[in-house]
This record gives structure tokens, C-alpha cells and sequence, in this order.
């Protein structure tokens, strides 16, 4: 049996020839100096193929983008370490509290896992493809001034934006961890946070706190408490951010798996209602997704919390990717000629995988190239 997938066709399949293609409106819009494709994971726990499968592809894309249009590029890993470590819930108001992973361990300890669980996937993918990577972990990227300064300049227009970043409430979600030492408790949905814009480059933050009670902060483009923001809020101003860089001529792609496609298109809506135009939209590109049996996204959450088991005929190191029976080096290897067929016609990149399909074409040799039917 060959490693090739059968495809069917869809209509933006049949629209490209090739799958990189889907970026080249952007591109030949206004054409970039440098191409930088950033790829985020939560650093919750051991990456599974699904977030290995996106990061290669990443790498694979970048490759792909200079060979054809003579562009540099790189990849940026996003770690997001603002992931929840803890969960509690308060007994007096029933509201739910989080502690993150950067306010459960401290800067060191962030580094050291980062480097452990995904740098030498990196390397590996750089060493074989000579796209250069640098990873910016949440808790620096939101200390950094510009990404204060594109925060505080969307407060005046967030109203037009929030019930894009929550439908459900029209509360986008802004936790300002405790401050107390050791303590670092926020609510999780924001329901008692306030925030007051005190001036063009100072806004307060008043919260209450799980142990400590009431506490305040102020936020100014070079100090103030940690600025931990709910997923579809921190896309928002991450690319906010980006769509005017300190650097110019960059063009950024957000690469995403599968299921980020609705979450995207809450996103959009969000950039425009506070002023951007369809052209200044981030370009994105959306991964094939793998899937369980039932079509839900892989899950090692719902797994290891009892809600689901592993799909039958995969194996252990998809969902712990440590576990492959081989070296790094061969583990990348094998992600890349994944990746080659994937690209190899848009009707196999544009789909979703179940995990043992995935898991049969990361084992089996790498055939030659065979256009889908």
C-alpha cells in the first residue's frame, strides 16, 4: 500500500496547483523582504503529532516559499506558557481561578522545558532544511513595549471588538495575576477584572484574588503586572502588532492547525470592528488536522482525562512524541517526507487525517510523488 493518501477534491484544491499558492495574493500584493511563518503552541505537557505535524509543516512551507519567490524566511516558535497549570475553583463566589505555567515556575524552569520538549525538533528540521527559528515565549513577548503599546492603544476601541472576542459575555477575558510573592492566581473568566485607561500610555487593572483579595496594577508600555489575555484577545493583539511591526518589509503568516479555522474567523471580524481593512488581515495558513475515529480533534487532554482513548492502530508516541522508537534526527526525517506528500498536491494538504492514517504514512518508506486521482 502506498504512503499516498486518496484526496478528494474541494473547491480550493481545485483553485490551486500548488499548495503554498493560497499565500500568494498576499505576497505578490506587496512583496515582502523576509517571510517569518509563526507556529504557537500551550507548553502544557509533551507535544503530540498533531502539534509536530504543524510545527514541520511550518518549516517545510518556509523552505518551499524562498525556493519559489527568492525570499528569505524563517519560522518563530511561540510558546505559549501562559498555558493553565492549575485550576481552583473560589467556594464564596463559585468563580473559577488559574495559575499559568510562567506564574508556577519561574523563567529558568520555562526555558529548560522549551528546550527540552520542542528545541531539538527545531534543530533537527533546521539542520535538514536550513530554515533558521527562534522561539519568543508568551510571558516576553507580552513585556515587550510594542505589544504594550499595540494593548493600550486598542482599549478605546475594544468595545466595538468584544463581542467578536466573546460572544458569549462580550467579556474578553484579561487576567492580572496576583502579585502577592508566591501567589499568582487570577480569574480565570475575568468576572470581577476592571480596567480604566488612566491615559494614552497608562491603563489600571483592578482584580481580586483567590487567597489575597482585592489588588490593582498599572499597565504602561515598559512596566506593570503581567498581561495574561484569553486566546482569541492575545490573537487579536499579537497580530494587532504585527500588522505594523517595528521592522518593515515582513510579511508574517500565522500558521495554525485545522481547528483554528473558526476561531479565525471570530478574529477577523475582531480586526476589522476596531479598523483595519481586509488587506491588512494577517495571512494565515490552516495544517491538515488529525483526527480521532469520531472526526474529534486528537486530544491528549480528553484522553489523559478520561473522556476518550487513543484511536485503534496508533501508537503510544502519538500522543507523547518522546516515544518514538528511533533518534530525533529520524523523527524529523520522517515528519519532513510527511510533509512532502502533504504538499505534494493541495487535495492532501487541505483535508483532515484520522491519527492512524497519519501514523501509517509516518512509518511506511517514502515512496515517489503520485498526483491524486
Amino acid at each position: 500500500m502506498t504512503t499516498h493518501p486518496v484526496s478528494p477534491n474541494t473547491v480550493l484544491a481545485n483553485a490551486l496547483l500548488r499548495a503554498e499558492d493560497v499565500l500568494t495574493p498576499r505576497i505578490l500584493a506587496t512583496p515582502p523582504a523576509r517571510i517569518v511563518l509563526v507556529v504557537g503552541t500551550q507548553i502544557n505537557g509533551a507535544p503530540h503529532i498533531g502539534t509536530s505535524l504543524v510545527q514541520s509543516l511550518a518549516f517545510a512551507m518556509a523552505a518551499r516559499l524562498g525556493d519559489r519567490f527568492g525570499i528569505r524566511t524563517e519560522v518563530v516558535f511561540s510558546a505559549l506558557d501562559n498555558a493553565p497549570y492549575q485550576v481552583a475553583t473560589d467556594p464564596a463566589s463559585g468563580h473559577q481561578y488559574q495559575r499559568a505555567y510562567a506564574q508556577a515556575a519561574d523563567t529558568q524552569a520555562v526555558t529548560d522545558l522549551v528546550d527540552a520538549l520542542y528545541q531539538p525538533l527545531f534543530t533537527a528540521l533546521t539542520r535538514r532544511l536550513g530554515i533558521p527559528y527562534r522561539i519568543e515565549t508568551y510571558s516576553r513577548q507580552q513585556a515587550g513595549e510594542h505589544f504594550r503599546r499595540t494593548w493600550l492603544r486598542l482599549l478605546p476601541r475594544l468595545d466595538a471588538a468584544r463581542w467578536w472576542l466573546s460572544p458569549s459575555t462580550g467579556t474578553p477575558h484579561l487576567r492580572i495575576p496576583c502579585p502577592h510573592a508566591g501567589c499568582g492566581w487570577a480569574e480565570k473568566h475575568a468576572e470581577r477584572t476592571r480596567v480604566h485607561l488612566a491615559g494614552r500610555d497608562s491603563a489600571t487593572v483592578a482584580a481580586v484574588c483567590l487567597h489575597h483579595g482585592p489588588y490593582q496594577s498599572t499597565i504602561t508600555p515598559t512596566s506593570g503586572a503581567y498581561l495574561d489575555l484569553a486566546t482569541l484577545y492575545r490573537n487579536l493583539v499579537k497580530e494587532l502588532a504585527l500588522t505594523n511591526p517595528t521592522e518593515g518589509g515582513t510579511l508574517h503568516v500565522m500558521v495554525k492547525g485545522g481547528d483554528w479555522i473558526f476561531g479565525s474567523l471570530l478574529i477577523d471580524e475582531a480586526l476589522q470592528a476596531v479598523g483595519l481593512t481586509r488587506s491588512q488581515l494577517p495571512a494565515r495558513l490552516f495544517c491538515p488536522q488529525v483526527v480521532t475515529d469520531t472526526g474529534a480533534k486528537l486530544s491528549k487532554s480528553l484522553i489523559r482525562e478520561g473522556h476518550g482513548t487513543l484511536p485503534t492502530g496508533t501508537a503510544d508516541w502519538m500522543l507523547d512524541t518522546r516515544q518514538w522508537p528511533g533518534t530525533i534526527t529520524e523523527y524529523a526525517d520522517q515528519l519532513l517526507n510527511l510533509a512532502a506528500t502533504l504538499l505534494s498536491d493541495p487535495r492532501h494538504f487541505f483535508r483532515s487525517y484520522s491519527a492512524s492514517e497519519i501514523g501509517r504514512m509516518m512509518t511506511a518508506p517514502a515512496p515517489r510523488s503520485v498526483p491524486a486521482p
